[in-house]
């Protein structure tokens, strides 16, 4: 799938529970496709305060590069990349992962503000 990606964006919306990943792929330089979206929603998380579960109302953008193939840096440009091995770009894998940074984030319900 990645090789299919070029100059002109593709489109991509991805819903899981009650989040949704909407956004483009676009053919960057080399062997890097820009990944450009926006991640909204709400998800369930405990507080890293009492513990008490709280919705956390989400509303991200998300910029990262993913490589076809292995990536390697020449250390001129500091760049978020997620390197893809098989040439395809799971883009629901990517929404978990995303989702997954954002309940590893510290978070706090309204209570313990």
């Amino acid at each position: 799938m990645l090789r299919k990606v070029t100059k002109t964006p593709l489109d991509f919306e991805v819903k899981s529970d009650e989040m949704t990943f909407k956004g483009y792929l676009e053919y960057h330089e080399g062997k890097l496709i820009l990944l450009k979206a926006k991640l909204q929603g709400s998800l369930k998380k405990p507080c890293d305060i009492c513990a008490e579960e709280f919705k956390l109302e989400v509303d991200e953008d998300i910029e990262f590069f993913i490589s076809d193939g292995l990536y390697e840096d020449d250390g001129s440009l500091e760049l978020d990349v997620v390197e893809s091995l098989d040439g395809n770009a799971d883009i629901d894998e990517l929404l978990h992962s995303e989702v997954e940074l954002i309940k590893n984030d510290y978070h706090s319900c309204n209570n313990c503000l």
